[in-house]
């Protein structure tokens, strides 16, 4: 597992070092906000168009060689970012970066649940977990640290190092434990994911720059109504793309709405906090991503943790509690202000670190261990293309929401920069709280999967019981 494991990190440190680089972008590029935005975004975009067939994908091309061919698309986009002349050039190459991470990052459940027994899932999702939520907030102090010292470009340089790593370990230990059992193909369903994941997200992206403009809104009308016919085509075929039927367990479907809703508030706060730091609060992008680094290692800690209490306490109790904390660490994160002591955002940063865990962990293992085996790489790629459409869409909301604080403080005669992006983050930060209360909701109706009892023989002394 280790080639996988160190590609999805790769790919989740991508996904979310961007937010830190996003003033410097716009200063060297001379973009929006809205258009630097689509780093992050055209990212997940590329994810979400391409996580829907990597289902399929493994069960027509050998693991290995489909993760080998990832990493290498991962390694070419990452060069073509150290060196780009323009943005167009370096959104293009993070789009190729995309296309990497959508492909492992479902192998990799699918090969957790092939690897592991069932009553060790928890613990085995726990490092996958380590993998995906240590990323997101490691990323910004990495991020930082390498802004601070040479530029934003020295970032994808070490992407492609530490992809090249991640091939070398991928071709020396990894295994091909999914079974091909080469389905039809099924061409309109492959054509009509990729027009309406592109679609949806594409439009959501594009309010924050041009508003509800008849494009906009016909790319939203566009991807729902091509999804729709999607999901219907893949529940009345003989050989889906991807089976949707998964979905109507009512045992993972709770759990994969609570994980996206869980995983979007993470990317809107990952997304404004370090922004936040430096337009808000006036802080280098140094220290921004160094204030992040505490949280990033309790998260770490909590997160095996939660894994491995999952098999014990199942998830129910571990979500509530994770939905409390980050309830209050959000609320604290909206009491920052422009001359706000730091030590409140650490406070109000550890707290979410220490709760995101307990809801992300517990509700991911308790989806993947109510599916039957030969559904993992199915259930594994509708969660995380749930998870990143919502966050794509999370992301773009937040955007939005950041723009609308920042004009309502200007309405009202306010002529401080720096107090309206703060203004406009607590849009943002409560939009996240409410996706929190959505997972708190939920989990209320989790039904969780019993381990099935196990036959113990028992030695009889046969003479004994004779005598």
């Amino acid at each position: 597992m280790l080639g996988l494991y160190i590609s999805v990190f790769l790919g989740m440190l991508s996904e979310t070092s961007m937010n830190i680089t996003l003033p410097d972008l716009m200063n060297d590029f001379g973009i929006s906000s809205g258009t630097a935005q689509w780093m992050v975004v055209g990212y997940m975009l590329a994810i979400g168009v391409v996580l829907p067939c990597v289902g399929f994908m493994l069960k027509w091309i050998k693991a290995k060689t489909l993760v080998l061919f990832a990493l290498a698309c991962f390694l070419v986009g990452a060069v073509i970012c150290t060196i780009a002349p323009s943005f167009p050039v370096l959104l293009a190459g993070r789009i190729m970066q995309g296309i990497s991470t959508g492909i492992v990052l479902p192998t990799m459940y699918a090969a957790i649940m092939r690897v592991f027994p069932l009553r060790k899932i928890g613990a085995a999702n726990g490092v996958a977990g380590l993998v995906i939520m240590f990323a997101p907030v490691i990323g910004p102090t990495i991020a930082g640290a390498l802004i601070g010292a040479f530029s934003w470009r020295a970032i994808f340089a070490l992407f492609a190092f530490a992809a090249l790593v991640a091939i070398v370990c991928t071709a020396l230990f990894f295994v091909t434990p999914i079974e091909r059992t080469r389905p039809n193909v099924d061409a309109l369903s492959i054509i009509t994911s990729a027009i309406g994941f592109g679609c949806l997200v594409a439009g959501v992206s594009l309010i924050s720059d041009m508003g509800f403009s008849p494009m906009v809104i016909g790319l939203l009308a566009i991807g729902v109504l091509v999804l729709a016919f999607y999901a219907y085509r893949q529940l009345h075929i003989a050989d889906p793309l991807l089976d949707l039927r998964a979905l109507g367990i009512a045992a993972f479907r709770t759990p994969a709405i609570m994980i996206s809703c869980s995983f979007s508030c993470t990317l809107a706060f990952m997304y404004l906090v370090p922004q936040e730091l430096q337009r808000g609060m006036g802080l280098s992008s140094t220290v921004a991503g160094l204030l992040m680094l505490p949280g990033g290692v309790i998260n770490a800690l909590c997160t095996l943790a939660a894994g491995r209490m999952f098999d014990r306490h199942g998830a129910r109790k571990l979500v509530w509690i994770g939905s409390v904390l980050t309830i209050i660490g959000g609320a604290l994160f909206f009491a920052i202000g422009v001359s706000t002591p730091v030590i409140l955002f650490l406070a109000a940063h550890i707290i979410v670190m220490i709760g995101i865990p307990f809801i992300q962990q517990s509700s991911q293992s308790a989806a993947l261990k109510s599916l039957p085996g030969h559904m993992a790489a199915d259930g594994s790629t509708i969660m995380n293309t749930m998870q990143q459409v919502c966050g794509a869409i999370a992301t773009a909301v937040a955007t939005c929401l950041l723009g609308l604080g920042q004009t309502n403080y200007a309405a009202a005669g306010g002529v401080n920069p720096a107090q309206g992006f703060v203004d406009g983050s607590r849009y943002g930060y409560l939009f996240g709280m409410v996706l929190v209360v959505v997972v708190l909701a939920c989990s209320f109706l989790l039904k969780e999967k019993k381990e099935e009892p196990q036959l113990v023989p028992v030695h009889v002394d046969i003479e004994k019981l004779a005598a």
